[in-house]
């Protein structure tokens, strides 16, 4: 093994050995009895990979891994999503930089430059995926907008829609009026903004009385259809099926009562506009009132507003609104006022609910099985709580606009006569039948909302609606892993559709994982500058490359300036590489149940300096083992059946761990392991054992069978360092073939499971720390041999010692250990407790006391200072309420810190005080 631990010559090379090996093939284990498989959330295609892929893609593979290596024949489908908005704003782009609107190509000519860019700049997050290790079976390799799954999206539509299930209607919907198109709810963000509230004088007819309503659109007033009060509030009740002068408007409209309104707000009177509003929407329907739309697709004021407005951009109809309101002295008064603005999130343009006809999918009867499925336990959800948020959602679940006004995706698969009436059918011909061979048809030009085509994922790709040998094998999947953040978008509509078309559940147990945030707990965004790149941790960046990154396309100076310092203070010599497995591991170490999870980098630093220890043990083991014969039939001391014992432990505890997807305690159990019994405890044991002729080869075949197993239980968390010092290890066992990778998953031997060795080890250990700790506090040098006696033993313990004298020796630094009887008096020493019995190390020349004396008197003197500063920082209510409470609480940890080693120090004093 080189000398150096380096991950980057490591993962190169088994990305292409493992590819091209065809390791990651579902086909493989094919006779197995048993089957496993995961969908890829299928990431966008205009994408690259960010934390949140990174953390799910290791996840999932680590799944995905395992079960490889238990036997069972394994589909991990990969796949990119079309992304149609998106991707169809890419290429525009592109084509705007040439002077060219899509427009001026044509549909046709437009789709053929997206499909061109496709396959030009498509593959960036496949090939970062690579570089994580993502063992997908890449020959599968599919797209929402391949041939066969474009097959499976029509029939999904056509079926729905000859069953009632698909209708077109006049509906209100999120608008986009830059992309001018309809969006989802996902592709809308809210923000909190400053705004004001307009209150408006609006004159009962007929009547001197005035009613005051408050609005933060004044523009949409041009479209109201009524006035609401509460039905109980005595103010209005009188005037209840009356009716207003609408204000700029000849119109008069009604005073309705609905428990909607909220008396206690504002005035209690609220302007209700059906066609611009969710919430009017609903009250217009039960009240049967007018909807009136009052813009343009554009967000301009249309041809159902007074004249003198028509024509207008929204936000200047306000202020000519706001200013005509004024001049007739028509506004009570203008508060400021925050409230939550939705703006779509590829435009920043903010969204308007807007009356449409689009197509939709009547969601209810699908929505109850699918409840039921999660019910009855044939889906359950990892954790459990996120069962509750599903069946809110669904419970109350609305109609699913799935139309979208653009040109990439799949087009709606329905056909136009002159006079409007519509045709679905799978092609021209088969709508030409139905509509008559002289009806002139034209398709509709609208193509499915994205999560369509995605809600057929875990099926689709496997080939239905054809009853293909992968569907029968591989559908049901196994498991979902995916974020909260689009259970109603996904999740829900790929039960939906699953039980629907595909007659079963699409997975057995979906893994809600939670959401990667940054040390401070704030939310990644390039906004904040606080945005990690797996890629960056994996290879390293410069300051110069991050800065120029993160401030990349910021129009605010001042943003960027801020940003620039942050990071200079963050990262002033930039991201050092981590390589992929330091980054994996932290990744399922953070991989909790909480909904929010903290990236440190520290973390991650720390997962490196495991691999760097595994790495060099690993060496240490294979330089000690110069057998090529190994005998795994020699007899074992003590300490080679403790530790194997150990394994026994961990194996169980790992396979529990994946079983319940606790794969931060798999993490926890695997490191405390490797870094603590192997490394610091048997490896430093064997030295001792080695040297020894009679206990040698049972130590070289405990050793071995330790790291090769050790190996395969690490490889799903971190496959790249541990395939390679597999390859290594394979030199010494001469009947070893293969990859890591195959390597059959190490199960439990209950017959090396040994209590008493692991009770003799446990005293040992003890032991030695109890003599490390004396050393430690009385300042006396780690290599100095020490006399040590032994007192209130029992004859266990006497056994004990017999067995480990060479162990004590060589690890506690003995030079001699002599036991004491009850009557015999102790010397002046230093004491430690292993039980009941006292270890005594004589300190009669070992230690100056006047100088231990002075030691620490200035350590505690230095400490009590720091002490006094954190503890007024902590104090000081202008760092309390105004610094982040990561750094507040990182303060507190700091205080606990030198409390503790204070109190440490002073006991210290007091022991030296005493001999």
């Amino acid at each position: 093994m080189e000398k150096t631990y380096n991950p980057e010559l490591i993962e190169q090379k088994y990305r292409d050995l493992w590819e091209t090996g065809d390791l990651f093939s579902s086909k493989t284990n094919s006779s197995s009895e048993n089957a496993f498989s995961i969908v890829l959330p299928p990431p966008n295609v205009t994408g690259s990979l960010h934390m949140g892929h990174a953390f799910q893609h290791t996840i999932m593979d680590v799944f995905t891994r395992y079960n490889r290596s238990k036997g069972n024949q394994t589909l991990w489908q990969p796949g990119t999503d079309h992304a149609g908005i998106a991707t169809q704003m890419v290429v525009e782009r592109q084509l705007g930089l040439e002077n060219i609107s899509r427009h001026d190509l044509g549909r046709d000519k437009f789709t053929e430059k997206v499909w061109e860019w496709k396959s030009q700049s498509g593959g960036t997050i496949t090939s970062q995926m690579r570089r994580l290790g993502a063992s997908v079976d890449w020959e599968r390799e599919r797209f929402t907008m391949d041939e066969s799954l474009s097959k499976a999206v029509k029939k999904v539509f056509i079926d729905l829609y000859n069953e009632g299930l698909i209708y077109r209607g006049k509906r209100l919907v999120n608008w986009d009026p830059v992309l001018l198109t309809a969006v989802s709810d996902l592709e809308v963000i809210s923000k909190e903004e400053n705004g004001f509230l307009w209150h408006i004088k609006y004159q009962v007819a007929d009547s001197e009385e005035i009613l005051i309503v408050a609005t933060t659109r004044p523009e949409t007033m041009l479209g109201d259809s009524a006035v609401a009060v509460h039905p109980e509030d005595e103010r209005y009740q009188h005037l209840v099926g009356k009716f207003i002068n609408l204000p700029l408007s000849e119109r008069k409209i009604p005073i309705i009562a609905d428990d909607y309104v909220d008396m206690e707000f504002g005035t209690g009177c609220v302007k209700i506009t059906p066609a611009h509003d969710f919430n009017d929407y609903e009250i217009g329907q039960r009240h049967k009132l007018e909807i009136i739309n009052v813009l343009t697709d554009n967000a301009s004021i249309n041809l159902n507003a007074p004249t003198k407005y028509q024509g207008l951009d929204r936000f200047e109809a306000r202020k000519a609104i706001v200013n005509d309101l004024e001049k007739q002295k028509l506004i009570e008064k203008i508060d400021p006022h925050t409230l939550m603005v939705p703006r779509g999130d590829r435009t920043n343009s903010i969204i308007e609910p807007y009356m449409t006809d689009q197509w939709f999918v009547k969601v209810k009867p699908l929505a109850e099985p699918a409840i039921d499925a999660v019910k009855n336990g044939s889906i359950r959800f990892v954790p459990e709580n996120w069962e509750k948020t599903y069946f809110n959602w669904m419970e109350n679940i609305e109609d699913w606009c799935i139309s979208r006004q653009i040109w990439w995706g799949h087009r709606i698969p329905a056909w136009y006569d002159k006079q409007g009436n519509y045709y679905v059918a799978d092609s021209i011909e088969e709508a030409q039948e139905q509509a008559g061979e002289n009806v002139e048809l034209t398709q509709d030009e609208d193509v499915l909302d994205t999560w369509f085509s995605s809600a057929l994922w875990p099926f689709s790709t496997l080939g239905w609606p054809e009853a293909t040998p992968e569907m029968s094998r591989f559908y049901p999947t196994s498991v979902l892993v995916t974020g909260f953040d689009i259970i109603f978008f996904w999740v829900a509509r790929m039960i939906m559709f699953g039980l629907k078309f595909a007659n079963d559940v699409p997975f057995k147990d979906i893994y809600i994982t939670g959401l990667i945030k940054d040390g401070n707990g704030q939310k990644m965004s390039k906004s904040k500058g606080n945005v990690l790149d797996p890629i960056d941790l994996i290879d390293g960046i410069s300051l110069e490359a991050l800065l120029e990154k993160r401030t990349q396309g910021m129009m605010q100076p001042k943003l960027a300036e801020k940003i620039q310092k942050q990071t200079k203070k963050e990262f002033p010599d930039g991201i050092p590489s981590f390589g992929t497995d330091a980054i994996r591991f932290t990744f399922t170490a953070l991989a909790s149940f909480g909904r929010d999870i903290k990236f440190d980098l520290k973390r991650v630093e720390g997962y490196r300096n495991f691999c760097n220890k595994l790495w060099n043990a690993s060496r240490f083991v294979l330089m000690n083992l110069d057998s090529k014969s190994i005998n795994f039939d020699a007899e074992l001391s003590s300490q080679d059946k403790w530790i194997l014992s150990r394994l026994q432990k961990v194996k169980t505890e790992v396979e529990k761990h994946l079983a319940d997807y606790r794969l931060d305690l798999m993490s926890q159990t695997l490191y405390e392991f490797v870094w603590h019994d192997y490394c610091d405890w048997y490896l430093e044991i064997s030295k001792p054992l080695l040297e020894n002729e009679k206990t040698k080869q049972g130590c070289e075949a405990t050793l071995l069978k330790v790291l090769s197993e050790t190996l395969v239980l690490l490889h799903p968390i971190i496959p790249f360092i541990t395939e390679e010092i597999f390859e290594q290890s394979q030199k010494l066992q001469s009947n070893s073939t293969g990859k890591l990778i195959s390597q059959p998953f190490p199960e439990p031997n209950k017959d090396l499971l040994n209590t008493e060795a692991e009770a003799e080890i446990d005293w040992l250990k003890e032991f030695i720390l109890g003599i490390r700790k004396i050393r430690g506090e009385m300042n006396i040098s780690p290599g100095k041999p020490l006399p040590c006696f032994v007192k209130s033993y029992s004859s266990k313990d006497q056994s004990y010692i017999d067995n480990n004298k060479a162990m004590l020796f060589a690890l506690a630094k003995l030079d001699t250990v002599d036991l004491l009887s009850q009557d015999e008096e102790e010397p002046e020493s230093a004491i430690a407790l292993v039980g009941e019995m006292k270890i005594l190390i004589p300190l009669a020349g070992l230690i100056d006391k006047g100088a231990e004396r002075d030691r620490l008197n200035k350590e505690i003197e230095k400490l009590s200072k720091l002490k006094s500063q954190f503890a007024a920082k902590l104090n000081n209510e202008k760092f309390i309420n105004g610094a982040p409470e990561a750094v507040v609480n990182n303060e507190k940890d700091k205080l606990a810190s030198t409390e503790n080693a204070l109190k440490d120090l002073n006991q210290q004093l007091v022991k030296i005080s005493k001999l």
